[in-house]
């Protein structure tokens, strides 16, 4: 087992979903059979109806990513690396983090949410878009909460400053991703990891929630991370 003192680990949930969902408390159990306290914050931020993109970026660079105060230098050691895995739209998150932030050395995406607005906006269909657009919020149903919450269009807005052809630092990352995906095509993951060499793409017999896989994606994390020789 080649693990480093002084590497730190989080993992970042879904949209809509929470540090309590069964794949984050999976992977905080995994993570400590090996002996590593993984960090899962909860990017819900008491305010899920205030979410964007760059909150999320925000949050994890501020708690986790930026150690010039003494409160974050406590929670990532200073002198090594970061590993972020993120699940669906904090898959997308820790693209843009590992793109954003040298610390970030590699990162695992477990379905990532490429191209999230376009393939979620048709399934609103035009009219509730339009009528979203005018009334500000939307009714989303939030798996964490086990109930709908009000989404602003702010979260739809923010995404326009978030091009995916922009990210292309070469940061070591792999990719696990249904097969059998409707949410988020596995076509968006074999489209990310076509140009990028440094992309390895694990395609797996599952839907979007990856439920079924999860001992399989531990084991390609354990190589991934050099956990396991």
């Amino acid at each position: 087992m080649n693990l480093q003192n002084d590497w730190s680990y989080i993992y970042l949930h879904g949209f809509a979903s929470s540090p309590d969902s069964l794949k984050a408390k999976y992977f905080r159990e995994r993570f400590s059979s090996v002996g590593i306290d993984l960090k899962t914050p909860d990017l819900n931020q008491n305010d899920f109806s205030g979410l964007t993109l760059t909150r999320q970026l925000q949050q994890i660079e501020t708690d986790f990513l930026q150690t010039q105060s003494s409160q974050s230098a406590e929670k990532v050691k200073e002198l090594g690396g970061v590993t972020i895995i993120g699940s669906s739209f904090g898959g997308l998150t820790a693209a843009w983090l590992a793109d954003r932030q040298l610390s970030v050395k590699q990162i695992v995406l477990l379905a990532p949410a490429f191209d999230f607005i376009s393939h979620w906006l048709p399934l609103l269909g035009q009219q509730q878009l339009e009528k979203w657009q005018s009334e500000k919020y939307l009714p989303v149903y939030h798996y964490g909460e086990q109930g709908y919450l009000p989404l602003n269009y702010q979260f739809v807005a923010d995404m326009a400053q978030y091009p995916e052809e922009k990210l292309m630092r070469s940061v070591p990352t792999l990719i696990l991703h249904g097969k059998h995906d409707t949410i988020i095509p596995i076509q968006a993951s074999r489209n990310f990891a076509a140009n990028r060499p440094w992309v390895q793409l694990i395609e797996l017999e599952d839907d979007h929630s990856l439920g079924n896989v999860l001992a399989e994606i531990w084991e390609a994390i354990q190589k991934f991370c050099q956990f396991k020789n």
